[in-house]
């Protein structure tokens, strides 16, 4: 079992304010911000990370927020939406706490079989809360607005929508292991059996426009393996499959590759290890600026030029 793929690890966005992206997660979802660190390719820009206490995946949103930054059109080709599990028992409370921050919800919808409300983040990222007592064995990070019991509990699918939905299918069957096991409308779910949390639903949008990775929009999605020798098996299973795919790239707190399927979506696989307390102690995540090595030299500069913010 453990030399396949574990589910979901992690999924990445982008935003346009570095301040309301940190508020809307910690404040009104209730999210650690695990770790603070930079983009590898733009030390000028944060790269935040939030999740559970310890960063465990599965439980893991990250963003690039990029100041100022147009919003991106949401379409054909990308992630377009993002579930969270959280308790049944949990319904009246996020209720409230949606009216609370005034953010704006749908109203209670069925979603295979489980009740969902969906909402936006200020930049307009999709999300939907389901009511579920299947719940991913995290380690709650409690607030004092939100209590262990009423934490998000990771994710529970997110939607990939397409112009067609039959290669990306056999991307998922063929070289990571999912398996169809329902489908309802438009949408076709997928799930791998060692991971009965984080469902891959496949959107078929055959008229739909492409979309345009931006503000408000998912960058890629992450797939959870054990380690780097498990990675390079997937590497080489699918560079056979005749897909581009990287090199294996540190990431520091986890080794990734990255391919694109050919429905449009990029893929990325990433290792547990080493882990989010790689370098700082588990009391203390996401509380320092932590940097790449190749930027450590640039410390002083990229910390006067990073966005002001309020932790």
């Amino acid at each position: 079992m453990e030399n396949q793929i574990l589910g979901l690890h992690h999924i990445t966005a982008i935003a346009s304010s570095a301040q309301k992206n940190y508020d809307f997660y910690t404040k009104f979802l209730g999210q650690r911000l695990v770790k603070r660190t930079v983009n590898f390719d733009d030390p000028n820009t944060y790269h935040f990370y939030f999740g559970d206490e310890i960063g465990t995946p599965g439980t893991i949103i990250t963003f690039f927020p990029w100041e100022g930054m147009n919003h991106g059109r949401i379409g054909n080709a990308m992630a377009t939406e993002i579930g969270y599990s959280v308790g049944k028992s949990s319904y009246n409370f996020w209720l409230e706490r949606l009216k609370e921050f005034k953010v704006t919800h749908s109203p209670v919808e069925s979603y295979f079989g489980k009740d969902i409300i969906r909402f936006q983040d200020y930049d307009g990222l999709a999300f939907n809360l389901v009511f579920t007592d299947g719940l991913m064995n995290i380690q709650p990070w409690e607030t004092n607005g939100v209590a262990k019991i009423d934490t998000i509990k990771g994710f529970n699918n997110v939607v990939l929508t397409l112009k067609t939905i039959d290669a990306t299918a056999a991307v998922l069957s063929d070289l990571l292991g999912y398996t169809e096991i329902a489908s309802e409308g438009d949408i076709t779910r997928f799930n791998n059996q060692n991971d009965s949390f984080s469902f891959i639903d496949l959107k078929s949008s055959p008229s739909g426009k492409h979309g345009q990775v931006a503000a408000g929009t998912i960058h890629h999605i992450a797939f959870e393996v054990k380690d780097e020798s498990i990675l390079m098996e997937y590497r080489e299973k699918i560079a056979s499959a005749g897909l581009h795919i990287t090199e294996k790239i540190d990431r520091d707190y986890f080794y990734s590759i990255y391919f694109r399927e050919p429905g449009g979506v990029l893929f990325e696989l990433a290792t547990q290890n080493p882990g989010f307390a790689k370098d700082e102690p588990l009391g203390e995540l996401g509380q320092n600026l932590r940097l790449p090595s190749q930027y450590e030299s640039m410390r002083s500069k990229i910390s006067v030029q990073l966005p002001s913010i309020t932790f």
